[in-house]
């Protein structure tokens, strides 16, 4: 298992600091840090504070996705699908959350709202060309290596 050092800092006391659900688990669940519930209704998208800030290793990203659970159950999932928390930001983690279902739904203090993992990447130098490689696929897209 490999593991990197990632520095929080809780903007409220009240604050819950990330936890995995498993040995294995890739993701951290995020915690909702909020003084009042907070109801979203069908179609509506709502910022959810988690009260932390977090600095993450120069070279990694913080990914922001769905927990399973509540999206698959409620409908409940980022609005921007995947969050992206650079290194260089300071500021509190913000999950926006969106209700996908047709139910009013409540997000209370403590509720696990979301998961972060934590990835290494690559920057990329980019260099215009005026042709690529060849591929079999070629411009092939949109499905076109499933099924016929």
């Amino acid at each position: 298992m490999n593991y990197i050092d990632v520095k929080i800092k809780k903007l409220n006391d009240k604050a819950i600091i990330p936890t995995y659900g498993s040995e294995f688990s890739a993701g951290a669940d995020l915690y909702a840090c909020l003084n009042d519930d907070v109801e979203i209704s069908p179609n509506e998208t709502k910022f959810i504070k988690t009260g932390i800030s977090v600095e993450i290793p120069e070279g990694f990203v913080l990914l922001v996705f769905a927990r399973s659970g509540l999206s698959c159950k409620q409908g409940l999932a980022p609005a921007n699908k995947v969050g992206v928390v650079d290194s260089d930001y300071r500021g509190e983690v913000v999950v926006v959350l969106h209700n996908h279902s047709t139910e009013t739904r409540k997000i209370s203090h403590g509720d696990r709202i979301a998961q972060m993992v934590i990835v290494p990447y690559f920057k990329a130098n980019f260099e215009e060309v005026t042709t690529l490689s060849s591929t079999v696929r070629g411009e092939g897209g949109f499905g076109s290596t499933g099924k016929k």
